[in-house]
């Protein structure tokens, strides 16, 4: 596929971590979305990026490469005992050249804006201080902010992560305190409800800070709240938290995976 890089500082690539087991949806990416497997919808969006060289799927499923590479896609085989996708593109981030920016683009998101890409792997360039850049977006229902499968950001006034949590945060004790409940707090009043921000599947890192953060046991946070980024950040990692104002739909169920049939198919 043809990359768009533009950058002659850094070699940028997009790694898609593309394991082939899934608890909830059994061999999600291998499913078929408008005619072709699913992760090939995240690697054409993907490989979109103005600022991607290239775009390498890492997988430990013949299937899956085999499923890449007929679409002319880029992909290579990994190992199967990795317990994160951190892990599974640390793999093939060894392989690359020094100082190559990263960015983790996870398999189930067939309708990634290359945009979003654009504007995390810019914050990267832009601020050298930073080890990792991710991404975040307005949460507009109050059923997101209570919801443990919604990850909650805060970040303080230059944008660097202060914490990543699957509780409401930050809670808002008076306002809760007056209406009886967060719950009716938020749904009673939409400026509260706009300060909650939703943290996004994408990363970007310098690959020498990946390879070091991968060699790091868990940390009593990060087994806590099953949340891999709190590793990164207990061990001092200096996190830039962007806001797109462009949606995603991650692909964990049956429901996900029809709605995401529908938008591309109506698209198609």
């Amino acid at each position: 596929m043809e990359q768009h890089g533009n950058n002659h500082h850094n070699l940028i690539v997009v790694i898609i971590p593309a394991r082939f087991a899934s608890t909830r949806l059994p061999g999600k990416l291998l499913l078929d979305v408008a005619g072709v497997p699913l992760v090939i919808h995240t690697l054409r969006q993907a490989s979109k990026a103005r600022l991607a060289d290239r775009v390498i799927v890492a997988t430990d499923d013949t299937r899956i490469l085999t499923a890449v590479t007929e679409n002319d896609g880029e992909a290579v085989m990994t190992s199967s005992e990795h317990p994160t996708g951190s892990d599974r593109i640390a793999e093939v981030a060894l392989g690359l050249p020094a100082n190559s920016i990263i960015v983790n683009v996870q398999g189930d998101e067939p309708l990634i804006s290359p945009n979003t890409i654009d504007i995390a792997v810019q914050a990267m360039l832009d601020d050298p201080e930073c080890d990792i850049v991710t991404t975040c977006e307005a949460i507009s229902d109050v059923n997101d902010v209570l919801s443990p499968d919604v990850v909650k950001v805060v970040s303080d006034p230059n944008g660097r992560a202060l914490y990543f949590s699957r509780s409401p945060i930050p809670f808002p004790r008076d306002a809760a305190k007056m209406a009886g409940s967060i719950d009716a707090a938020l749904a009673g009043d939409p400026e509260l409800l706009r300060t909650y921000k939703r943290h996004t599947g994408i990363y970007v890192y310098r690959r020498e800070y990946l390879l070091q953060l991968c060699k790091l046991p868990q940390t009593s946070l990060e087994r806590f709240e099953m949340l891999e980024q709190l590793r990164a950040l207990e061990n001092g990692a200096k996190i830039r938290v962007v806001e797109t104002g462009e949606t995603s739909i991650g692909v964990d169920n049956a429901a996900d995976l029809e709605r995401v049939r529908g938008m591309i198919g109506s698209n198609g």
